[in-house]
């Protein structure tokens, strides 16, 4: 795909070239597996001391689980790296530890870095990516009926981050390799209906999941399930069910509602680039349609500095230990971007529809605003016309 490297910010022309990105394209493998050793040993030790904790006071896993929870967010973090292949220099290097960090994530990562990868090529482009929460425009909104346009609402309100977050990670990569093999099922009886000769390679070849698109991605797929399980099945039984499924599906919910809303503010927000297909700018997408969230240096460091997420979308190559030198060296033109705080973040929960004639985002008291105001124009305007005249 080819892309525009033209954009404006702040009514200045700029292109893709004018950024100094090239420097900050390089992968350091010591400075890397430095970074995966100081986030998977702390780990390691808080799932130790839990299980010292819960014998004093069950009210102690409540810091540690905290911990965890931040713990877990930097290998999600880490993991997102590896599919960008930015994290080592080597591919295959990059490829295994992201597949390890994937099962302690608990989610296939091959699968979710290529769909990461459409993301990126698309950003900022909202005919064809509508984001995780998968937005409506104000126009298909305004087809829907009250009902549905307050369960629209809701399933999006942040308090939703929570249940979604654990379905999200816990049991959508489970029912994804279920639903798939039963679809494998119901392909292969009817594929047998068809054809005197039952050929199993044929079969294979032919079927179609919704849930992976190549073999590379079924097979991440079922080895995730595979070591997910097994590792539900060796920790209950070396701590015991109760504890295990109650420290590490706390964990897994908090830290996917973590990521899941960063992930959103960092696009969705007052004046992001949102636009259709045609005249769409992939540099407008990646330092308009993304946000900088500037955050305390402990935070910066538990989310591996994705803050910087223009600078990021600039260049998936730039490894997060990168980023924040390669933001500096660039602010000459980072003029205009977005700059969001931790104070700003609720208000972005409320930006879930898309005004395609504006290219933003609204929210839905923005929109019902906007429509009230149409539908009395007309009325005033009429009672002009009906005016008497002495």
């Amino acid at each position: 795909m080819n892309f525009c490297d033209q954009g404006t910010v702040s009514n200045i022309v700029i292109n893709k070239s004018d950024f100094i990105l090239q420097p900050y394209i390089k992968s350091d493998n010591l400075r890397a597996t430095w970074q995966v050793f100081s986030t998977l040993v702390p780990l390691a030790i808080l799932w130790i001391v839990a299980v010292q904790a819960v014998t004093l006071s069950p009210w102690l896993l409540v810091p540690i689980v905290i911990l965890m929870t931040l713990f877990s967010s930097r290998c999600f973090s880490l993991m997102h790296d590896c599919g960008h292949y930015s994290l080592f220099k080597s591919k295959r290097l990059n490829r295994a530890v992201g597949f390890g960090l994937g099962v302690l994530n608990a989610i296939p990562q091959y699968p979710w870095s290529r769909g990461h990868a459409f993301h990126h090529k698309t950003n900022g482009d909202w005919d064809k990516y509508r984001g995780p929460s998968a937005l409506i425009s104000t126009k298909e909104f305004a087809q829907l009926s009250p009902n549905a346009q307050w369960q629209y609402a809701l399933i999006r309100h942040p308090a939703m981050l929570l249940p979604g977050g654990f379905f999200y990670l816990a049991i959508k990569p489970r029912l994804a390799l279920i639903l798939g093999i039963c679809g494998f099922i119901r392909h292969a009886f009817e594929y047998g209906k068809i054809t005197p000769t039952f050929n199993l390679a044929a079969v294979i070849t032919s079927y179609r999941s919704k849930h992976w698109y190549t073999k590379a991605e079924f097979w991440d797929l079922l080895f995730n399930n595979i070591c997910v399980i097994g590792s539900w099945i060796a920790m209950s039984y070396l701590i015991g069910a109760g504890l295990f499924f109650s420290v590490y599906f706390a964990n897994l919910t908090l830290s996917a509602a973590i990521f899941i809303y960063v992930f959103f503010v960092q696009h969705n927000f007052e004046g992001s680039y949102a636009h259709k297909t045609e005249g769409w700018d992939y540099l407008q997408g990646a330092i308009a349609g993304s946000s900088y969230l500037e955050l305390p240096g402990i935070l910066k460091w538990f989310t591996a500095s994705i803050g910087y997420h223009n600078i990021h979308h600039l260049s998936e190559r730039i490894p997060n230990y990168q980023l924040e030198a390669c933001h500096h060296a660039n602010l000459h033109l980072l003029g205009g971007i977005k700059t969001l705080h931790l104070q700003d973040l609720p208000a972005c929960a409320k930006y879930i529809l898309w005004d395609a004639e504006a290219g933003t985002l609204v929210s839905i008291a923005e929109f019902r605003s906007r429509e009230q105001s149409n539908a009395q124009q007309p009325r005033a305007l009429q009672g002009v016309g009906t005016g008497t005249s002495n």
